[in-house]
C-alpha cells in the first residue's frame, strides 16, 4: 500500500462484481432516466432575464450550482483564504452521487444509484487546510494549467465509450464485465476526478498525475 503522504488527495474506486444482471444491463439507458433527471435538476443551469416594460430583453444570465460554487470558492480562497466546510461537504456528496450515476450508466455496477449510500462506488476528497495547503492565487489559473489533461481525457473518454459498448455485449452473453476493461474505465474516472478536484473543486494544489492508477 502506498504511503498516505504519497497518495493523491482525491480517490475513486468501484467494487468489481464477477456477475452482473443481464436484463438490467439490456435496459440500462431506460432504467437510468429517473435518476438522470434528478442529477440534471441538481447540476443544470438556471436562466434569469431582465426586461423593460416594453418587453425588450436587457440581459440574461445563466449559472448552475456547480459553476456558482466554483466561482464563490475561488473568491473565498483568493480574498479570505478559506474553504467553507459546508461548501466542501456539498461538493463531496454531489460528486459522490454523480459518480454513482456514472458508474451505473457505464455498467460498472448493477446497484441503482442511491442519493445517500455509497454502495459499490467509493469517492473521497481531502478537505484542505487553505492557508497551509492552497496557494491563494492558483484558483485563477488552475483551469488553464490542466489543459494537457483535457486533451488526454478527450481521447480516453472516447475509449471508455467503446469499452462500454464491448462490455454491454460481454455482460449480455456472459454476465461478466471483462476485468481489464473494468479497470480501464474506473481508471479514467479516477483520472477525471483528480483533474476536477484540482481545477474546479479546488480542494488541492497537487497537480494531477497522468495515470489511471
Amino acid at each position: 500500500m502506498a504511503n498516505q503522504k504519497d497518495s493523491y488527495p482525491a480517490s475513486f474506486d468501484v467494487d468489481y462484481s464477477p456477475k452482473l444482471d443481464r436484463f438490467t444491463t439490456l435496459v440500462r439507458l431506460l432504467w437510468s432516466i429517473p435518476i438522470l433527471v434528478i442529477l440534471s435538476l441538481l447540476t443544470s443551469s438556471g436562466d434569469s432575464q431582465y426586461v423593460k416594460e416594453a418587453g425588450q430583453q436587457v440581459s440574461s444570465s445563466g449559472g448552475g450550482i456547480v459553476a456558482g460554487l466554483f466561482m464563490a470558492t475561488t473568491l473565498m480562497i483568493l480574498f479570505r483564504q478559506r474553504y467553507p466546510r459546508w461548501w466542501y461537504d456539498f461538493n463531496l456528496e454531489l460528486n459522490r452521487f454523480s459518480a454513482r450515476v456514472g458508474a451505473y450508466l457505464l455498467l460498472l455496477t448493477d446497484k441503482y444509484p442511491s442519493t445517500e449510500d455509497a454502495q459499490a462506488v467509493h469517492l473521497n476528497l481531502t478537505y484542505p487546510n487553505v492557508p497551509k495547503d492552497l496557494n491563494r492565487w492558483l484558483p485563477l489559473v488552475k483551469w488553464f494549467l490542466a489543459i494537457p489533461h483535457y486533451f488526454v481525457l478527450f481521447f480516453l473518454v472516447i475509449a471508455v465509450f467503446f469499452c462500454t459498448i464491448i462490455a454491454w455485449f460481454a455482460i449480455l452473453f456472459t454476465g461478466t464485465y471483462p476485468k481489464s476493461l473494468f479497470d480501464f474505465v474506473v481508471g479514467v474516472s479516477r483520472w477525471s476526478l483528480r483533474v476536477n478536484a484540482y481545477a474546479f473543486l479546488l480542494t488541492t494544489d497537487q497537480y494531477p498525475p497522468f495515470s489511471l492508477k
